[in-house]
């Protein structure tokens, strides 16, 4: 009898050696491009708190403010050209397990979680495109774009996905600063004393306010599907505004700020120390 065919599932092919520096510098130009945003937006709310002319905003007020500075435009290609970098080495982490996440449900998820951060500073990118070519083009609000997804069939149930999603990766972003599991991403070797302790601090601090942002996010996208109303989804800014809101909100709002920027210097820790290997 004839031996049966056997048919192999094809595999995605790790980056060729060659490719490896191209990878790495996309990698740590996008680390920095995502650094320079949590930077400003946490710069702006801190301007807003001291009523000094800034805006409690997310990355849409970031990216506008990069656009009226001097060389506005060349600001936001070299911003553009950062964030695709991001999404390129988020896509790499991904299809190519660059992280050694494996596939078990767990490696699943969090490589599916590599590929929607890959989405989202994709579409920054995009919008700092559509800001060069057109202010008026840039994308809609959070509201108008969960109302969109919440008339989609399922949508509204996709939208608790996404909401405990958010609190989930809010978690997780909280446990790694205070575990410091960061650190295994990094070269360490390559630090002096003092930079890993400075980079600690910034990262501890970051990865806690970004978690917390997370978190309240999380909250109004639940609330929005459970009310059937997008009106009260919050995205980054929004979040922001309901934090300037409560008792003692302009020191809330200073704290978590002051975080941001410090998430920023996380990031540009990464831009430098990061180890990036796709093979």
């Amino acid at each position: 009898m004839p031996e049966p065919l056997c048919i192999k599932e094809p595999k995605l092919q790790h980056p060729h050696r060659s490719t490896q520096p191209l990878i790495t510098l996309a990698a740590r130009c996008g680390y920095a491009a995502k650094g320079a945003v949590y930077i400003l937006i946490g710069w702006l709310a801190i301007l807003a708190t001291l009523d000094m002319g800034g805006r409690r905003g997310g990355t849409t007020q970031a990216i506008r403010e990069v656009a009226s500075q001097p060389f506005g435009g060349v600001l936001l290609a070299l911003l553009a050209a950062g964030l695709c970098g991001y999404t390129s080495w988020r896509l790499v982490q991904a299809l190519f397990d660059a992280e050694h996440k494996g596939r078990s449900a767990r490696g699943i998820a969090v490589r599916l979680g590599y590929v929607l951060s890959g989405a989202v500073y994709a579409g920054i990118a995009i919008n700092c495109a559509q800001l060069l070519l057109d202010v008026d083009s840039i994308s809609s609000s959070t509201s108008s774009q969960v109302r969109t997804l919440m008339q989609q069939p399922g949508g509204v149930l996709l939208l608790i996905v996404i909401g405990v999603g958010f609190f989930g990766v809010g978690l997780r972003q909280i446990w790694r600063g205070w575990q410091r599991s960061y650190r295994k991403n990094w070269h360490l070797n390559e630090m002096s004393h003092r930079q890993r302790l400075v980079a600690d601090a910034v990262s501890r601090i970051g990865l806690t306010a970004r978690g917390l942002v997370f978190i309240i996010i999380a909250g109004f996208l639940c609330l929005a599907a459970l009310q059937t109303d997008p009106d009260e989804a919050r995205g980054l800014g929004g979040a922001l505004r309901i934090l300037a809101e409560q008792p003692f909100g302009r020191w809330l709002l200073m704290a978590v700020a002051l975080g941001l920027i410090a998430y920023g210097g996380y990031c540009l820790v990464n831009a430098r120390f990061r180890i990036v290997d796709a093979r």
